[in-house]
């Protein structure tokens, strides 16, 4: 009897403390009166800066109601909900309770804001767990994030760097946008047949040797940057050209060029900043006669999506834009490799699930580590490089291990790639904006590029290989490799070792 009785009391128990989750939302919300106004801009940015200073890192999920509400607010009034059974539920085709868990938290925006559907949905997205929504009062935010079916709420137009008087990595520098071309230095390249300029960072890791076994063909790579220039023939009409043939190029949009949340139409595939041009070069530029810069797998199939202006990935569209790049590549079963050479200091929860629907679709993802002059020096390695689903890489100099002037290390480093001379400070050559025209590019962002090809050169000489496969032998040709340096991780790869 006494045994029945305790069986009867835990069982009460269990289904009261159940109800009490199920019914978290529905208790009281009580704001502080010195909460109830948003914070101002530069009142957000310094808590962030405590965090990014004392931690490393900052993260939305370990702010308080306050401080992401009043996020949201001056963001638009627009955040993000990931949503789901658990943390790493973020595929709806591997959710069967997305709907219902959507309409349940629909249900408290309604009841909390007081508004329509169509005044609240901005967007559901097709293949990842999370909704745009608008938020105007913080008794939302706190409702919300008592529910067990929440994974993240975020502002989804918080502009950190609009709102802080420190200087952009994009405004000019050899890492971000600009259209002005540069002549090459005779010392920085070798001319190889048919005319090609190789790139002297080339001979650094043994490219063009590697070259006699494999060139790419029949790997594509996925670049999400700022688009290809429509000037320039070689990323082109002239893709297949001299020693470059049978292979594709293909150019999306993803980037909706608006103030506005509620606008959809992008400004299509072309490069309007000059970085995206830059990397799409270094990555697959075909070998010809031309006498301009090569790329690192002059046979791989390109597609490149145009997912953002510039190379600091802030703001609702660009955010937007990057996710959905993601998602399209993942979605692609040509598609084996992932290059992008953007970022920010913090992460980006839609962003952060692209690339994990990506990766789980068997993609080898490469993301730039870092570069910038002034506004980012105290953070290590950026997001989304630092996430377990994606290669870090970073640019070191010329000779001894260390990085370039402008570069980021750190401990989630796994490649190097050296882009800095030792003496004359020059980086990599590369196809400018322009036809007929050359330029320079550096930072973790050309090191990001040069990996990303030296991937497809692997790959298409083990074309039955998985990710892991691939990356295991780029471990083991790099120059620390067995062992992982905090800063510079393996070190860089001898792809003529790797493709052995």
């Amino acid at each position: 009897m006494t045994k029945k009785l305790l069986k009867l009391s835990i069982f009460a128990m269990l289904v009261f403390a159940s109800c009490s989750k199920d019914n978290v939302a529905e208790q009281e919300i009580v704001i502080d009166a010195a909460q109830e106004n948003p914070l101002t801009p530069q009142e957000i940015n310094g808590k962030m800066n405590e965090a990014l200073n004392t931690k490393g890192s900052f993260n939305w999920k370990e702010s308080t109601n306050h401080l992401l509400w009043s996020a949201i607010v001056q963001g638009q009034n627009i955040a993000t909900i990931g949503f789901g059974d658990s943390k790493n539920d973020y595929d709806r085709s591997k959710s069967a309770n997305n709907q219902k868990i959507q309409k349940e938290l629909t249900d408290i925006l309604l009841k909390y804001e007081g508004e329509s559907v169509n005044k609240i949905l901005i967007s559901s997205d097709a293949y990842l767990n999370l909704m745009d929504v608008v938020i105007k009062k913080q008794e939302t935010v706190i409702a919300l994030r008592r529910s067990k079916y929440i994974r993240y709420i975020e502002p989804a137009d918080y502009r950190y760097m609009a709102s802080s008087s420190t200087e952009r990595s994009d405004s000019s520098s050899s890492s971000g946008c600009g259209y002005d071309a540069e002549a090459l230095s005779t010392s920085d390249y070798t001319t190889v047949t048919p005319n090609a300029k190789v790139p002297w960072a080339f001979y650094q890791h043994n490219i063009p040797s590697a070259w006699n076994y494999s060139t790419g063909r029949g790997i594509t790579i996925g670049i999400v940057d700022t688009g290809v220039s429509p000037n320039q023939s070689l990323l082109g009409s002239s893709f297949n050209d001299g020693a470059s043939t049978g292979r594709t190029i293909q150019k999306y949009g993803t980037y909706v060029d608006s103030i506005w949340p509620w606008s959809t139409s992008t400004d299509g595939p072309n490069d309007q900043c000059g970085h995206g041009t830059s990397m799409a070069s270094v990555a697959s530029a075909p070998r010809n006669d031309n006498g301009l810069p090569v790329g690192v797998a002059y046979n791989a199939n390109v597609v490149t999506y145009r997912a953002a202006a510039n190379v600091v990935v802030e703001g609702y569209h660009e955010q937007n834009g990057v996710k959905n790049a993601f998602t399209a590549l993942a979605n692609r079963s040509d598609v084996r490799i992932i290059s992008m050479s953007m970022g920010h200091i913090f992460s980006v929860g839609k962003i952060e699930d692209g690339v994990k629907y990506a990766y789980s679709k068997g993609k080898l993802i490469f993301c730039a580590g870092g570069t910038s002059t002034s506004f980012t020096n105290f953070v290590g390695v950026i997001f989304p490089a630092w996430m377990a689903e994606t290669v870090a890489v970073t640019g070191v100099k010329e000779g001894a291990m260390q990085k370039c002037d402008v570069c980021h290390s750190g401990s989630k480093i796994e490649f190097t790639v050296v882009m800095q001379r030792a003496s004359s400070g020059n980086t990599v050559p590369v196809n400018n904006y322009n036809d007929n025209q050359t330029d320079y590019v550096g930072g973790s962002s050309v090191a990001t590029a040069t990996s990303a090809g030296i991937a497809a050169l692997v790959w298409a000489k083990n074309p039955s290989w998985t990710r892991e496969q691939v990356l295991t032998k780029m471990r083991q040709s790099a120059s620390l490799y067995p062992n992982k340096n905090s800063e510079y991780g393996y070190g860089n790869v001898n792809a003529y070792l790797a493709v052995q």
